[in-house]
């Protein structure tokens, strides 16, 4: 029988993937001009560094090296709301395709803000 740690775990690297592929296809739906592809190009990259990071630090060796790998999983999730915002407000994408993707990022940044605090004792 699976603990619910591992089944919390096993959920939620299913919802980061999960999160990348629906950011991959929500980037290909950009306009072609090229400030999209810029922003397109730094969202990429910082949305899809959370599950890149997450999967490495699963095989992180030591609790702070873990922890570092989690704080990066944070900071790629706050970058990543910027560009989000920053598409929605220059009118490249429609403020109701963004708002998904905020409210994602908010409850994943959470996430790893309350398991780094845990992480660091402090909790």
């Amino acid at each position: 029988m699976q603990s619910d740690k591992e089944k919390f775990k096993r959920e939620f690297k299913k919802r980061l993937y999960d999160f990348a592929l629906r950011l991959i296809e929500f980037l290909d739906a950009l306009p072609k001009d090229n400030v999209s592809r810029r922003l397109g190009d730094q969202l990429l990259r910082s949305g899809t560094s959370i599950i890149g990071n997450y999967v490495e630090g699963q095989a992180a060796s030591s609790r702070k090296d873990f922890t570092n790998f989690f704080n990066i999983c944070l900071k790629s999730a706050n970058e990543s709301k910027l560009w989000l915002a920053l598409l929605r407000d220059s009118k490249r994408a429609k403020p109701k395709d963004v708002e998904w993707f905020l409210g994602e990022l908010d409850e994943i940044a959470n996430i790893f803000a309350s398991s780094i605090l845990t992480l660091k004792g402090k909790r």
